[in-house]
């Protein structure tokens, strides 16, 4: 009887289920290609002298199983080469009956560790990617992230698969890139990375791995705003800036699109219950003017534009110039909030 024991390549070699070596004690042989991962596991646990060097071939296998007595007439495992799991097409090639063993499971993410392998071999091995640094790849950073948000709001869901692993290669890359730094100097590797984010996605959600408890989205969001007021006091704190107290805008991204940055930046200080006095109504051109639906506000903004361009503004430098003085005044109000009130409504 042959068995065919698959194992995964992402699994350490010996951590294989309780059948799997249960299998393997009882064989009468065990076949594996002579530098198969699990060999010194099978000889540490006594098996090994059952081991011969075979090619990872099945149709190889199969020829060889064919002709050799003691293979036909005992109990026979073959340990396929690993990452083999087309259970199907192994079968197919085998040609003969045989049972087939799941010796170790991948977990979910455990393709992830293929990724450092490839980003490691194109870090040393590639010209292009050898060359390149954190500053030279904020390019392709943004324009990744554009194009995975593009997918989405096209509704080509297929394509967001794509698209999000491009942006998770950026990930990757510039991770690969800081560890080749030491960690004095700034350096991290793509577990700290990972660490990082579980930490903080723990900690932000008191409400899950914590004992708080909450009825309605809009507690989730209360919460998130107070634990990341403490984080941004915290990092404040850490960096020795004395001089300035924490804000509410800390944190919020300035290099961004500047319609995103005014958004962002009035949310902020929505929330923080600043009021920032709106642009005199006579200075706004006609058409942004209030919409009554999304199609509208859009066209008001499309129609803001073609008013910039035809004044010889650009759109984007202006708004950004607009986002920086509302930031200002929001920072003046936390200024003046802080001398007033020793508590300070500042975050």
């Amino acid at each position: 009887m042959l068995t065919v024991l698959l194992s995964s390549p992402r699994v350490a070699p010996g951590l294989l289920t309780w059948q799997a070596w249960s299998v393997l004690r009882a064989a009468d042989r065990v076949l594996a290609p002579g530098e198969h991962p699990l060999i010194p596991a099978l000889t540490a646990a006594g098996v090994a002298h059952f081991v011969v060097d075979l090619p990872a071939c099945a149709a190889e296998l199969a020829a060889f199983l064919s002709s050799d007595r003691a293979c036909a007439e005992g109990s026979v495992v073959w340990l396929a080469p690993q990452g083999a799991d087309a259970e199907p097409a192994l079968v197919s090639a085998l040609a003969m009956p045989c049972q087939v063993v799941h010796g170790s499971h991948d977990l979910p993410g455990a393709h992830l560790l293929d990724l450092v392998a490839i980003m490691d071999k194109l870090r040393v091995s590639c010209p292009w990617d050898r060359e390149q640094t954190h500053s030279s790849l904020v390019r392709y950073l943004l324009e990744e992230a554009y194009e995975a948000a593009e997918t989405i709001e096209v509704g080509d869901l297929a394509a967001l698969r794509e698209e999000i692993g491009d942006v998770m290669f950026q990930a990757f890359f510039h991770a690969r890139i800081a560890a080749e730094r030491p960690p004095a100097d700034g350096g991290f590797a793509i577990d700290d990375v990972a660490d990082t984010l579980a930490a903080k996605l723990i900690r932000r959600h008191p409400h899950v791995f914590g004992s708080v408890s909450v009825s309605s989205a809009a507690d989730v969001n209360a919460n998130w705003e107070e634990i990341k007021k403490a984080e941004r006091a915290a990092k404040a704190g850490s960096s020795g800036a004395a001089a300035d107290s924490p804000s509410v805008l800390d944190g919020v991204p300035f290099g961004q699109p500047a319609l995103s940055l005014a958004a962002q930046l009035q949310r902020r200080a929505q929330r923080a219950g600043i009021v920032v006095p709106a642009v005199p109504a006579a200075s706004v051109p006609a058409a942004s003017a209030p919409a009554d639906g999304p199609e509208l506000l859009g066209d008001a903004l499309m129609a803001l534009v073609a008013r910039a361009c035809e004044a010889g503004l650009d759109p984007e430098l202006e708004l950004r110039a607009a986002a920086r003085r509302f930031a200002d005044s929001v920072r003046e109000q936390e200024r003046a909030a802080s001398q007033t009130d020793p508590a300070g409504r500042a975050d």
